[in-house]
C-alpha cells in the first residue's frame, strides 16, 4: 500500500477551510518520501485502488492556536510549497452551509487525475489506512458506492438513512455526479451527512452501499449509542476532541512504539 501526497487547489479570500489530501494504492508496501516498511498483506488481496482522503480543518487549525490569522495565509501557502498537500476551499467553516458540497463538486475540476474512491473526514477523526485499505475497501464495487458509518447510531443497514459525517466514502463517478448536477448546485444547505444521503435517493444513486460497524465509532463515552470501547479492529476513531483522548487512542494502537529514543526530547506516551 503506498502513501503518497497530491495537491488541488482552490482559492478562498477567507482562508476559513483548509483539506489535508492523500491517497492510497492498494499494494504490498507502506512507503513515504523519505521511508518503505512492508505491510503484512493476505496473499489473495491483490487488486490496485486509489483513495483520495479530505480532512476537512480551519486554517487555524494547521498552525499554533497562538498564531494571528492573517499569520495563516503565509503558513499554509508554506506548507503546500513544500508538501503539496493542501486544498484551500472557496467557503466558510459552517456545518451546515455548502461545506461538503463545495469539496465534491470541486475535485473533478481542480484534480489532475480521478480516484477510485474519494473520502471526507472530519479533523478529530484518526484514521488508520492500512485497515480501511485492507480490510474495507479492496472487495468492494469501484461504482456507485457509497461506505460509512450508517445513522441511526444502532442500526447495521447501509439502507436506512445516511452516513454520519465523521468520515464517509464516495465512489468517483458519484463524486462526477455532484460536480456536473444543476438539482444539486440548488440544493446544498442543510446538515451536510444527511444531505449527501437525500442527493444519492433524489439520483438513484449508490445501489453499492456498505456501513463499517463497529470498526467505525465515536469515542468512548462521548456519544451514547454512536460510542463503544476501543477495538482491535478499527478503523476510524471519531470525537477525538482532547489532548488526553488523543494520547489515549495513540496509546492504544501502538502508534508511537516506531518512535526512535533521542536526547534531543523526553516524552512519554504512558498515562
Amino acid at each position: 500500500m503506498t502513501l503518497r501526497r497530491v495537491l488541488g487547489l482552490a482559492t478562498l479570500p477567507t482562508l476559513a477551510i483548509v483539506l489535508y489530501i492523500c491517497f492510497i494504492l492498494l499494494h504490498p508496501f507502506l512507503s513515504s518520501s523519505n521511508t518503505t516498511v512492508l505491510v503484512t498483506e493476505p496473499p489473495h488481496l491483490t487488486a490496485r485502488f486509489s483513495l483520495l482522503i479530505g480532512i476537512l480543518t480551519q486554517a487555524d487549525n494547521l498552525c499554533s492556536a497562538t498564531l494571528p490569522s492573517p499569520n495563516n495565509g503565509v503558513l499554509v501557502a508554506l506548507e503546500i510549497m513544500r508538501f503539496n498537500d493542501i486544498i484551500i476551499l472557496n467557503c466558510n467553516e459552517n456545518m451546515n452551509s455548502r461545506k461538503t458540497y463545495t469539496y465534491f463538486s470541486s475535485l473533478p475540476r481542480i484534480l489532475l487525475r480521478r480516484y477510485d474512491y474519494v473520502m471526507k473526514a472530519d479533523d478529530d477523526v484518526f484514521l488508520r489506512l492500512a485497515l480501511l485499505a485492507l480490510s474495507g475497501l479492496q472487495p468492494l464495487q469501484r461504482l456507485d458506492l457509497y461506505y460509512g458509518f450508517v445513522i441511526p447510531c444502532a442500526s447495521m443497514n447501509p439502507f436506512v438513512d445516511y452516513m454520519s459525517g465523521m468520515g464517509f466514502l464516495l465512489s468517483w463517478d458519484i463524486v462526477e455526479w455532484i460536480s456536473s448536477s444543476n438539482v444539486l448546485a440548488n440544493d446544498n444547505f442543510g446538515p451536510e451527512d444527511k444531505l449527501v444521503g437525500k442527493w444519492l435517493n433524489i439520483g438513484k444513486k449508490a445501489k453499492n452501499r456498505f456501513s463499517n460497524k463497529p470498526a467505525t465509532y465515536d469515542y468512548p463515552g462521548t456519544n451514547g449509542r454512536c460510542s463503544h470501547d476501543l477495538i482491535p479492529d478499527t478503523v476510524a476513531v471519531h470525537r477525538i476532541k482532547r489532548w488526553d483522548q488523543w494520547l489515549h487512542v495513540l496509546n492504544f494502537f501502538n502508534v508511537t512504539k516506531e518512535l526512535v529514543h533521542s536526547n534531543l526530547y523526553s516524552i512519554s506516551f504512558n498515562g
